[in-house]
């Protein structure tokens, strides 16, 4: 069977689409971590302002309110993200939403590990959003802001309650530094360094506003907290982690990484930038898809289409055909055929996701690359249905 579409010359300069880690920032090498603290205590003055200048450099380029608290946090976004749920939830009842597969986590730990007595699933399948509508405003509210595995995200915050009794904790990986982020509207935000601005992993952040702070020193916890999730101590707020005074050994290797990403940012125009640069990558993929008849946007409404974590589905007949087990294989092949020319590394989709492409187009992310890759999607989906 002869291929419809010819073998591109044009490769992409930098192949990496994974969805996290991410890409580096445009032009970055090791020379960049020349300047990390190494064989220092964390605790010492200059790694610790280091620290610091991670949390303030955050707060600046993400624009957040003064009297937000913002900490390096263990375990990634995962870490900061277990810290608020196990620390803040339990006084109130609590709707989560739930979408695609950490979402999904998260409502799990919340109904099968913490065990909470009043607690409402708002789910919808990949593709699409529950009914937001249903938030109960005394409630507290437990979401993601984008879906990093089914590339669906909220298209505002105005369903969110301004005179809102419950806490909005929510989980912005996917879209801190990428996604403008509506701090009124929000009570708890997490992210890690991993995804927008390709850092490496292991440490998260996580963002507290005055109201989550005032729970967290009037609830006691009904269960044990670890060390690394105590975020009070007699009552009052521990302060020095929102400081640079980390709950456990951070990498100082990673902390430089860090850096070297959030000053990039700053250089070409902070979060303004950031977006425009995500937003022109799923414009590409979008003007793509519009000119063939074979992938689609898992997401189902164009709004609420993810500038970062870009899932696509195969809709080409001879795939829809294919029984499940078919469709997963086929998949898998493309992204295998992908990765086995150079072009495009770690594109398959969340294990949990339905079969398809993931194409991550955080900032870091060169449009020109985007479309570069997409005519070897084409490509390599021919090889595929001829193997």
């Amino acid at each position: 069977m002869a291929s419809a579409h010819p073998r591109p010359t044009q490769r992409p300069a930098n192949p990496r689409f994974s969805s996290g880690p991410c890409a580096k920032r445009p032009g970055w090498s090791l020379a960049a971590l020349e300047g990390a603290l190494l064989g220092r205590s964390h605790r010492a003055k200059q790694p610790k302002e280091k620290l610091a200048e991670v949390i303030d450099l955050s707060r600046s380029i993400l624009g957040m309110p003064a009297d937000w608290r913002l900490g390096i946090v263990p375990a990634s976004d995962t870490g900061a993200v277990e810290m608020a749920l196990w620390s803040l939830l339990g006084p109130r009842g609590v709707d989560v939403l739930a979408w695609e597969s950490f979402s999904g986590e998260w409502a799990t730990d919340i109904l099968k590990q913490l065990r909470l007595p009043d607690v409402r699933l708002l789910d919808a399948p990949y593709g699409r959003l529950p009914d937001l509508s249903a938030a109960d405003p005394g409630r507290d509210l437990v979401f993601v802001w984008n879906g990093t595995t089914s590339g669906v995200r909220l298209p505002d915050a105005g369903w969110i309650h301004d005179d809102r009794e419950g806490l909005a904790i929510c989980d912005a990986t996917s879209a801190a530094f990428a996604m403008d982020l509506p701090w009124d509207k929000l009570d708890v935000v997490t992210w890690s360094w991993q995804k927008v601005l390709g850092g490496e992993a292991a440490h998260g952040m996580l963002a507290l506003s005055p109201r989550a702070v005032a729970r967290l020193e009037s609830h006691v916890p009904a269960w044990p907290l670890p060390k690394i999730f105590r975020l009070t101590k007699g009552g009052k707020l521990i302060e020095g982690i929102f400081r640079g005074d980390t709950i456990n050994t951070p990498s100082m290797l990673c902390v430089e990484d860090a850096l070297d990403g959030l000053r990039w940012a700053e250089s070409i125009g902070g979060l303004p930038a950031l977006i425009a640069r995500s937003e022109a990558n799923l414009a590409a993929v979008a003007e793509w898809v519009e000119e063939q008849d074979r992938f689609a946007f898992l997401a189902d409404d164009p709004r609420t289409r993810s500038c970062t974590s870009i899932c696509l589905r195969i809709v080409a007949p001879w795939f829809t055909a294919l029984d499940a087990a078919g469709q997963a294989g086929a998949a898998k092949a493309l992204a295998a055929r992908l990765e086995a020319e150079g072009v495009a590394l770690d594109t398959a989709p969340y294990r949990d996701a339905p079969p398809g492409l993931r194409l991550w187009g955080g900032a870091t992310v060169e449009t020109a690359d985007l479309r570069a890759v997409l005519p070897w999607v084409d490509w390599a989906l021919d090889q595929v249905a001829a193997a």
